[in-house]
This record gives C-alpha cells, sequence and structure tokens, in this order.
C-alpha cells in the first residue's frame, strides 16, 4: 500500500469520527473547512489521501491544528506500560500515588492509582494543583469506602462504585475508614482545541 493510500486510510476514520462527535452532517463540515461534502465524504471513506492543505483546512473545521488531526504530535496507536516497568509514584503524608499511563505528547487523559491511609484526605499543599479547565475526572474505588468532597457537597463511595466529575472544581477524596482505600482515576482533558 502506497504512503499516501495508508494516509488516507487512517485519517479518513478520524475525521468521522471527530465530525460525529462534534454532531456535525458533511455539509455542516463542509461549511466549516470550506472542503466539499463529497471530497469530505470520499476522504472519511479512504477512497482519497487530502492534501496538506486540505487536511488543515479539515484540521480547522474541526478545531483542531493540523498536527492534531494527523496525530503528528503523539506516538504510535499503541503504547504499552509492563507492571514491572510502572515507575513508583509519589508518597505524601498517607496519600501514595502513581501514574500509569505514559507520558506522551498530545496525551489526551491520564491513569493513576490512589491510596490513601485511614484518616487521610489528598488535596494538601504538596498534591498536585486541581486540572486545567474543562478537565473531568472518573474515579473507581477499588476497596474501602472513599468521600468524594467537590463544590462543597460530600459524595460517600464504597468498592465497585464509580464517579464522573468536573475536574476542575475544587475537589478531593478522603478515607474516613479503619483500613487502607484505593480508587482508580482518569482525568481526561478532551479534544484539545487549537
Amino acid at each position: 500500500m502506497a504512503a499516501t493510500e495508508e494516509t488516507a486510510v487512517r485519517i479518513g476514520p478520524r475525521v468521522r469520527a471527530l465530525r460525529e462527535a462534534m454532531d456535525l452532517s458533511l455539509r455542516d463540515l463542509a461549511e466549516r473547512s470550506g472542503v466539499s461534502a463529497p471530497m469530505l465524504s470520499q476522504v472519511e471513506r479512504g477512497e482519497t489521501s487530502p492534501t496538506l492543505q486540505v487536511a488543515s483546512r479539515i484540521a480547522s473545521g474541526l478545531d483542531l491544528r493540523l498536527s492534531q488531526l494527523l496525530r503528528l504530535d503523539e506516538g504510535g496507536s499503541v503504547s504499552i506500560i509492563r507492571a514491572a516497568d510502572r515507575k513508583p509514584g509519589a508518597s505524601r503524608h498517607g496519600h501514595a500515588f502513581e501514574i500509569l499511563t505514559p507520558s506522551l505528547p498530545g496525551q489526551r487523559a491520564e491513569l493513576s492509582r490512589h491510596t490513601l491511609d485511614p484518616g487521610i484526605a489528598t488535596g494538601g499543599a504538596d498534591d498536585p494543583p486541581i486540572h486545567e479547565p474543562g478537565a473531568r475526572e472518573i474515579a473507581l474505588v477499588e476497596r474501602g469506602t472513599i468521600v468524594l468532597e467537590i463544590d462543597g457537597e460530600r459524595h460517600e463511595l464504597h468498592a465497585g462504585d464509580c464517579v464522573t466529575f468536573d475536574a476542575d472544581l475544587p475537589h478531593h477524596f478522603e478515607n474516613p475508614g479503619d483500613e487502607e482505600a484505593a480508587l482508580l482515576a482518569v482525568v481526561a482533558a478532551g479534544l484539545r482545541r487549537s
């Protein structure tokens, strides 16, 4: 397969997925990008490879930089961190955490694992700051009881419970129990715009 055909195959499904995620029709994207709907359709189906100028216009219509559309700021499509290769995380005053995802350019989400000793809360002076505007967080309690305090409200969570919230609001997790508690957290910034 020629390099241009490989690019068309990779970019086509991505353009379609991004367009549909923004709830845009082909005509909507054509108006936003200045690229004709038939051309967009051919690109999405992998029948043609857009020139850099056309790809740049498509990216603009999707509110992205060209490098984001083409994923030039990212590595390969699969990145694995083996359990034996994980780097130990930080531990501060009874709150230990480690980032489980690799640090890659263009990374849009991060998975971390947190353990809290009894009576300990995250969000201390030494902890990372609140997440960037627009960030969302999903947390799954692995064991124990965790209280999420967010924007002045408290939510008690038990093993197996999962919560999703706006991570740019003031928040922290607490362990009110008598045993260590653990949770997995995913922080997603969503699509980065230009």
